[in-house]
């Protein structure tokens, strides 16, 4: 009986690839300089009632490296996604045209790419904590099942595998950080 004890490692590695999800959405969210739809992904606007993502009340373009357009569906909302995007933090300051919002990106000068790269490297240590809490929890499973009868050598395999998982999603979030980091301190 004791030979049937397997931890699911499929589940751990399905979280542990949650997390690396998580930290490129964030990542997708930094300005960089370079103008990007996923930019305005965590921007909500108060609409109908509700918070809702600015893609779901226009469509979101860019049509030149530095500028990213907003067709605003309904008129009467312009100014809400006006004031969602001046209150969201991004540091862009929108330019309204009839029902076309317009975005124009300014280049980061030096001590705001400092400033990004260091968000980037806290979004990279809060993706870290989490595949961290994700091995502890594998290795939790790991201690109950040599509790109900695993044996030592099922143990020492299954405590391998999950930390060959941990060092490759934490791998992987050092190498996306690093990406990112370039990418910010670009001129």
């Amino acid at each position: 009986m004791a030979e049937d004890i397997e931890i699911d490692t499929d589940d751990l590695e399905r979280r542990m690839e949650g997390a690396i999800g998580s930290l490129r959405t964030e990542f997708a969210s930094l300005r960089t300089g370079r103008a990007s739809a996923s930019m305005l992904e965590p921007v909500m606007v108060d609409a109908y009632g509700q918070k809702t993502p600015i893609n779901q009340v226009g469509t979101v373009n860019v049509p030149e490296p530095r500028m990213v357009t907003i067709n605003v569906w309904d008129k009467s909302l312009v100014g809400k996604v006006e004031k969602a995007i001046r209150e969201s933090g991004l540091g862009i300051n929108p330019q309204t045209n009839g029902p076309i919002i317009m975005l124009p990106i300014p280049e980061l000068n030096e001590e705001r790419r400092w400033e990004l790269s260091k968000v980037a490297s806290q979004y990279a240590e809060h993706a870290r904590v989490a595949i961290r809490n994700v091995r502890r929890d594998g290795m939790d499973q790991i201690k109950k099942a040599k509790a109900d009868g695993m044996s030592e050598d099922d143990q020492k395999f299954w405590e391998t595998a999950v930390q060959e998982l941990t060092d490759k999603y934490t791998g992987a979030v050092d190498e996306a950080l690093e990406h990112k980091q370039a990418e910010i301190m670009q001129v």
